[in-house]
């Protein structure tokens, strides 16, 4: 349908799962795509996969933590492509995990720095380049674990993702305004590296899935396709929300 055709979008986490297909989704739609992670090897091989497939796109390996890249990246969509139309602040890490008592205050710091303060640096860089675009979306990934959902030896992860939805809220009524919309996609339980190192044994994983009112974990293609609404045409109305794609996770009681 080419929802995003000449469009221009920053996508970070992108060397896997919901990161990964996001940009491959982002690309078919007409997108020109700036994908962002650590990894160049894993960036590389998603760009030539774009690129085969008949559509741009350019990688930029670094550090989400580092103000740096994160202009970097907008450097890069606006002097390759002429600007940025979508930012998808998609990177993060489950971080310091166990009891609360027994995180280290160094753990603390590196999960909310990976997953809240890469996410405020991002978008300070990215706003004032989407303010340009008739057309603007920038979208944060968080999750239901500290927000329909408490789960234990995850207070750090729960904190910091938590706080993307109070930046989400209020980056939407400071820009509303000026027309960017400004949205959280709180995915649930989904089969990609990050989560199976959490349902690392059939056990775990058969418990995770029973937690879901689906029975099943999401593909990461399914929550790409929530990220294709929030940066569409489609969600043209649609800001300041935490929008859960979680199977059902967040009212399941069976």
């Amino acid at each position: 349908m080419n929802r995003l055709e000449n469009r221009v979008a920053i996508i970070t986490g992108a060397s896997s799962g919901i990161g990964r297909a996001t940009a491959l989704l982002f690309a078919s739609e007409g997108a020109r795509v700036v994908v962002g992670a650590r990894r160049q090897n894993e960036l590389d091989t998603l760009v030539t996969e774009i690129k085969d497939a008949g559509s741009q796109a350019v990688a930029i390996a670094g550090d989400v933590k580092d103000e740096a890249y994160a202009k970097a990246l907008v450097e890069t969509a606006t002097g390759l492509y002429g600007g940025l139309d979508i930012a998808f602040n998609n990177a993060g890490t489950l971080g310091a995990m166990g009891p609360t008592s027994e995180v280290t205050l160094s753990g603390w710091h590196d999960t909310l720095e990976t997953n809240l303060t890469s996410a405020f640096l991002g978008s300070k860089h990215q706003i004032p380049e989407l303010l340009k675009s008739r057309n603007a979306s920038l979208i944060f990934t968080s999750t239901f674990v500290g927000y329909s959902a408490g789960m234990p030896g995850m207070a750090a992860y729960a904190a910091a993702k938590s706080g993307l939805i109070g930046l989400t809220q209020c980056l939407a009524v400071e820009h509303g305004p000026q027309g960017l919309r400004v949205n959280a996609l709180l995915p649930g339980g989904t089969d990609t590296p990050m989560g199976r190192s959490v349902a690392s044994d059939p056990d775990t994983e058969a418990f995770i899935k029973s937690l879901h009112g689906l029975k099943r974990l999401a593909e990461p293609e399914e929550i790409a396709r929530s990220a294709l609404y929030l940066a569409s045409d489609d969600a043209s109305f649609v800001t300041g929300t935490a929008l859960l794609v979680d199977g059902g996770v967040s009212i399941n009681k069976t």
